[in-house]
């Protein structure tokens, strides 16, 4: 079993690589003495509004067109409300990764299928199935609207004012563009309130699975090759979208299939839709993140990913766990790898070499200086009283994520308590005389995996204790100072929610003795309310002071800079440059493109277990068709962050190369820097996915598709 010595040797590699990313070598020493900033540092997430043309003409001779960026806009998706995809074929084809719907593939199974363990696949339009609730939005629609919310925005009195005119003149500028466009309509804020801009999407609504490969092979080395390179995985999934009579949508806009897939050096373009960044903030901003935010958060998804791992690693036979360790340790490494760009000195000195050359043509110009000049002494004394309330903060934002079942069980008794407070008359209809007794009945869940929650039990124990210290409350008064099992021991023992029996007389007692009981779950619960009562004004209204001053920040930035500077990430949907490169690691070289000889090679070095480099049945024995010197992956210098899964990339003839799943280890850094030597998107090559569906998958039908853009 894996346990918290190899956790913090593996923080450390992160660390020590993101450290020695930001030089020209490995062999090298660092030279602090004179680092500047430079445009570059920025990055490539260029929105379709302000595409960089003479730049593209300039270093790859390509000047796309009016019509080349109209189409390509309209053939990307926003997958589901967080991923990325695009249409690949006139008859509504998407493609997205894996990993952005396999936690709905249960929700369409039939009785004897695991559709995640062995995929899909619909060797017919009437086999599609449809996933409810699931929808995809294209971008068809661009308005600048930044003069009309800035000037309504500074009618007000105060920040917090300012704060609620702002996002007044936002609703109503929805609900307008809404009923203009019949499109569903959302602002966009750019450079914090710089620019604002209002994006108009054509919904669909009617998606339906087409393929979806089995785990393994869109998960080959589970957490531990996530955001690393080289890479031997097939990350993708195919959907269809339908229309309102139940056909398929015919749609001009969609990225073509590459016969022969991208070469280095050639000029290719990610379509997608970057999460967020933070690359315009200040430094003051950037050092609270690294001393306040970003430790605590990792210890939380420290926590919880071992809770799932490690009972996981008690019961391999559970697989369904292994999404769960996924996600969290996809969390975790995120946050390591944030955190180690922010203690790095290189990428700190040149946040800071920008911001001092930014200060000095404020104060160059009279007209900037009266109006900016007084910014980062705000943002510092805003950000000081922020970090006061940091450690309390985290532990109530954090008790939405780790949920052991008897802190419900506890909020539920809580609830009952209070509502027995009331007259009948103002209770909710469940909790009347008559139905009170019913409702108590289905509060206890009908089945407790005991052993998951009794870790998830420790994970909150133990991340409460480590983020609060040894003398706080909660650690001495209802911990009783105990970690581990130890903890759960004790804590269950004095518990009256851990039985039916017990939990139903305890919720039947008066609201007085389950408010004031002992029972330390309820005085968990109470204990996080209050906290939360104590400090979510305040600090409320201290972010809402630093919403106004990020926004002149970003309004002066993009006066000095102009669109030279892209604006941060936001959730919406960019086109970024790059090529295909590979660069320096560990002392060796990574190659810019890896083939299917890997990931047999990865399976028999790792003994051919299931986790974390094993193969499905279908996978384990090389089809004779398959030519292992196929491409299945690449690293290319694009530039993109969490939220690009799925995203296409395309050359200048609009055809797909490959397929964004994510990034190297020395991308993480990407939120506050965009450094092109070491920085790599990670993407599934288009040629290794044909050929996988034309030799291990079979799926002729989707084959056709694919290389003829419609459905044959």
């Amino acid at each position: 079993m894996l346990n918290r010595k190899y956790l913090f040797a593996a923080i450390i590699i992160i660390v020590s690589v993101i450290s020695n990313f930001a030089q020209s070598s490995f062999y090298q020493p660092n030279k602090y003495d004179n680092v500047q900033w430079s445009h570059e540092d920025f990055g490539k997430m260029w929105t379709f509004d302000n595409v960089p043309v003479e730049q593209f003409k300039k270093k790859y001779n390509f000047e796309p067109t009016e019509e080349w960026l109209n189409t390509v806009q309209k053939s990307a998706l926003q997958f589901g409300g967080g991923c990325s995809a695009a249409f690949v074929s006139e008859d509504g084809l998407i493609m997205t990764n894996h990993h952005c719907a396999r936690n709905r593939l249960a929700s369409i199974q039939k009785e004897g299928e695991n559709l995640l363990k062995d995929g899909f696949y619909a060797k017919t339009l009437e086999e599609e199935r449809k996933l409810e609730n699931l929808f995809v939005d294209q971008l068809v629609f661009i308005k600048d609207v930044t003069k009309e919310i800035s000037e309504y925005m500074n009618n007000g009195k105060d920040d917090n004012e300012k704060i609620k005119l702002r996002e007044d003149i936002k609703d109503s500028l929805v609900q307008k563009y809404n009923k203009d466009t019949g499109l569903k309509c959302k602002i966009v804020t750019l450079y914090y309130g710089g620019k604002y801009s209002v994006y108009g999407y054509k919904r669909y609504t009617d998606i339906r699975l087409v393929m979806s490969p089995d785990f393994q092979i869109a998960a080959t080395g589970w957490d531990w090759d996530n955001f690393t390179y080289p890479r031997y995985e097939l990350d993708f999934m195919f959907f269809r979208a339908y229309d309102k009579e139940g056909k398929p949508i015919k749609t001009n806009n969609f990225f073509k299939w590459s016969k022969q897939g991208a070469v280095e050096d050639e000029p290719i373009f990610v379509i997608g839709r970057p999460g967020s960044t933070d690359r315009l903030l200040s430094v003051s901003q950037l050092e609270y993140f690294r001393d306040h935010v970003y430790p605590f958060a990792l210890i939380g998804f420290n926590s919880i990913y071992y809770a799932y791992f490690n009972l996981y690693q008690k019961h391999p036979e559970r697989e369904e766990l292994l999404n769960r360790v996924m996600g969290w340790g996809n969390a975790r490494k995120s946050y390591a790898g944030r955190l180690a760009g922010l203690k790095n000195n290189f990428i700190m000195k040149k946040k800071k070499s920008f911001e001092n050359e930014l200060i000095e043509k404020i104060h160059a110009s009279p007209k900037l200086s009266k109006k900016y000049n007084h910014l980062w002494s705000d943002i510092d004394s805003v950000l000081n009283k922020l970090s006061y309330y940091s450690k309390r903060n985290i532990i109530v934002r954090f008790s939405r994520f780790i949920k052991p079942v008897y802190y419900k069980m506890a909020k539920d008794v809580i609830k009952i308590a209070r509502q027995k407070q009331l007259t009948d008359e103002e209770r909710n209809e469940d909790y009347k005389s008559e139905n009170l007794a019913k409702t108590i009945e289905t509060k206890y869940p009908e089945k407790i995996d005991t052993e998951l929650e009794d870790y998830l039990l420790q994970a909150n124990v133990e991340f409460v204790t480590k983020v609060l210290g040894p003398s706080n409350f909660i650690v001495e008064e209802i911990f009783d100072n105990k970690l581990g099992e130890d903890a759960v021991e004790f804590l269950k023992g004095k518990s009256l929610l851990t039985s039916k029996e017990s939990f139903l007389k305890f919720a039947h007692e008066s609201s007085e003795n389950i408010l004031n009981s002992k029972d330390p779950f309820v005085k968990y619960v109470l204990e996080i309310e209050k906290e939360s009562k104590s400090i979510s004004k305040t600090v409320k209204e201290l972010n809402n002071s630093l919403a106004v001053l990020n926004q002149q920040l970003g309004e002066v930035v993009y006066k000095v800079f102009g669109d030279q500077i892209p604006p941060d990430a936001t959730s919406t949907l960019r086109i970024s440059d790059g090529v295909i490169k590979g660069y320096e690691y560990n002392g060796t070289i990574a190659p810019g493109k890896t083939t299917f000889y890997g990931l047999w090679d990865r399976y028999i070095s790792f003994g051919g277990k299931t986790y974390p480099w094993g193969l499905h049945e279908r996978w384990k024995t090389p089809p004779k068709e398959l030519e292992l010197s196929k491409f299945i992956g690449f690293a290319s210098t694009n530039d993109i962050v969490g939220g690009n899964s799925g995203s296409s990339v395309i050359n200048r003839n609009k055809e797909v190369v490959g397929l964004v799943h994510d990034g190297n280890i020395e991308s993480l850094a990407g939120s506050t820097i965009f450094l092109e030597e070491n920085n790599r998107t990670v993407a599934t090559d288009s040629d290794g996915l044909l050929e996988s569906l034309k030799y291990v998958y079979k799926t002729k039908r989707l084959v056709n598709e694919l290389l003829n853009g419609k459905i044959e």
